[in-house]
């Protein structure tokens, strides 16, 4: 299978070194350092939901700026929007309203280009269940123009960090469980070594042996390979964890935004509560995260 490559993409290409990722792709920095590696400008999303009904706002005059290498959290109830901004950032969903820039390139004007610079990990994987996760990952290797034996490696070390050995590889994955197919998709995300990595709530449904794993990789992909990542979660402690930065969404607002270690000293000063992150979901949101999870399972969301 043969890949053309957009023009724009093209640009930011280099002959692979011992110094870049196996694909051979420079990162984006290198072409263009003041660069953002994502800009969200005045974003806004609608949804109509009914021929005589108002549309929803699903996503309400957002902007953001993440920096190279950067690890940005977003927190949120369920219907906060969450979700829908990934969306709209990995091209998914089209804007109402506003821009968005990967590294420079504008997503509705280069669509191709930045689409290469993205990959995403959802909740809800999608698969060829009938296929195994060799065949899955192979698949995406030529998708995106990469050697296949190199590419057959890599997939089988980033499995192996990830704690799915060899000899599973060759099981259909609709026959493994919901966490492991949640692991396999997370390495077919990082096989392709995606400038941005957008991560809606990847660790959900594993337990917590496997979420630790997870995490870790989450760190060393973003130490190793200097990729900016955007993650939804959760679970407060991962946000704390990971995240350089957090942005807390409100019916599709983004209504504050700083390190978890300001968020927790302002509602602690502020508000005279617990410096956590806790205290922080429940000051921003008006919710506790146990009702946001309660919801979630009686919606079945």
């Amino acid at each position: 299978m043969t890949t053309t490559l957009d023009p724009e993409l093209k640009r930011l290409q280099v002959p692979a070194t011992s110094s870049q990722p196996t694909n051979g792709r420079r990162r984006p920095a290198q072409a263009a350092a003041d660069r953002p590696a994502l800009l969200v400008q005045h974003v806004t999303k609608r949804f109509v939901v009914g021929r005589h009904r108002k549309p929803v706002q699903a996503i309400r005059d957002v902007s953001l700026r993440l920096e190279q290498g950067e690890i940005y959290g977003i927190l949120g109830a369920n219907g906060s929007g969450k979700s829908t901004l990934i969306r709209l950032v990995s091209g998914l969903l089209t804007l109402d309203e506003g821009r968005v820039e990967v590294f420079g390139l504008d997503l509705a004007r280069q669509e191709l280009a930045v689409k290469r610079l993205i990959n995403r990990v959802s909740v809800d994987a999608a698969f060829f269940k009938k296929l195994s996760p060799a065949e899955n990952l192979a698949f995406a290797a030529r998708l995106y123009g990469l050697d296949p034996r190199a590419a057959a490696r890599e997939a089988v070390a980033i499995l192996a960090r990830l704690g799915i050995a060899e000899r599973r590889l060759g099981r259909p994955v609709e026959q493994m469980s919901r966490g492991m197919q949640q692991k396999v998709a997370i390495a077919r995300a990082l096989l392709t070594s995606p400038t941005l990595l957008l991560l809606d709530e990847p660790t959900t449904g594993l337990d917590p042996r496997s979420k630790l794993e997870v995490q870790a990789f989450v760190e060393e992909v973003r130490a190793t390979h200097d990729t900016t990542i955007v993650l939804t979660t959760h679970d407060l402690a991962e946000a704390d964890r990971l995240c350089a930065r957090i942005g807390i969404l409100d019916g599709g607002r983004l209504v504050a935004e700083a390190t978890p270690a300001e968020l927790k000293e302002r509602v602690a000063r502020e508000r005279g509560l617990p410096p956590t992150l806790e205290s922080v979901f429940m000051t921003y949101t008006g919710r506790s995260l146990d009702d946001d999870e309660e919801t979630a399972e009686e919606e079945g969301d």
